[in-house]
């Protein structure tokens, strides 16, 4: 595991160098947040950060319910029995194994891995604009329909799960990318995350943390390009 901190967002990365994923631990004045919860054997890992840093884990918020987001969240909660679990109210159903489109939702099927096996209920449904802590919620479909980007307040920091990538080249999801082209195949519906991209271009953000890939600080131009090359690539597919 390699720990990077910038401000406020410490990216804890597993398998960095061949397949990076990464959770995030938010420092709050007594506490901490935990961003997604990595792999199953990543509990351990996250507990030792968290006593290095010397402040406890009093929440755990999850961006989306893929596999190599809510691996480790079971054991993660046997250990921190108090820490408040969170997800959108949208992707509760996929963390209860529940992959059911509903009838407002593009007619795509819901992919990449979830699990049918994850025991741990949430402790609070998510929805835009609500706040935990210094973190606001932004609700940024598209990787899944209830993908979540977590904006800290203080310091216009985005952590976005899987809204964004940036192994291999900065992408949207669902734009494949040669070097990594893992979560533009677990992607849902493709122009629903482009505009979740643009969305997110709007806020201007200091830094930008996503769940494979190195942090960027500054992203604002390079966000867009991101989203200018989608959106080119995206409507050649749909001629």
């Amino acid at each position: 595991m390699r720990i990077t901190k910038i401000g406020t967002v410490y990216q804890l990365s597993f398998m960095p160098r061949l397949f990076p994923i990464n959770c995030y631990l938010v420092e709050e004045e007594n506490e901490l947040t935990l961003i997604d919860a990595a792999l199953a054997y990543s509990a351990k890992g996250i507990i030792k950060a968290a006593k290095n840093i010397g402040k406890p884990i009093t929440r755990i918020i999850l961006t989306h319910a893929h596999d190599d987001h809510i691996g480790a969240l079971d054991t993660l909660k046997e250990l921190l029995p108090d820490a408040q679990v969170s997800i959108s109210s949208r992707d509760a159903l996929l963390l209860a194994g529940n992959t059911t489109l509903l009838p407002n939702e593009a007619n795509s099927p819901i992919r990449g891995g979830v699990s049918k096996s994850i025991k741990t209920k949430p402790d609070l449904l998510l929805e835009n604009g609500n706040r935990i802590g210094s973190l606001e919620v932004i609700y940024t479909p598209g990787h899944t329909p209830g993908s979540i980007t977590l904006l800290d307040t203080r310091n216009r920091s985005l952590i976005a799960g899987d809204a964004l990538q940036t192994r291999g080249g900065i992408a949207v999801a669902g734009m494949i990318k040669p070097l990594f082209p893992f979560p533009a195949f677990g992607t849902w519906d493709k122009l629903t995350a482009l505009e979740s991209a643009k969305k997110l271009s709007s806020y201007n953000p200091s830094l930008l943390a996503v769940g494979h890939g190195k942090m960027l600080e500054q992203p604002a131009d390079k966000i867009d390009r991101a989203v200018a090359e989608a959106e080119i690539k995206f409507q050649q597919n749909r001629k």
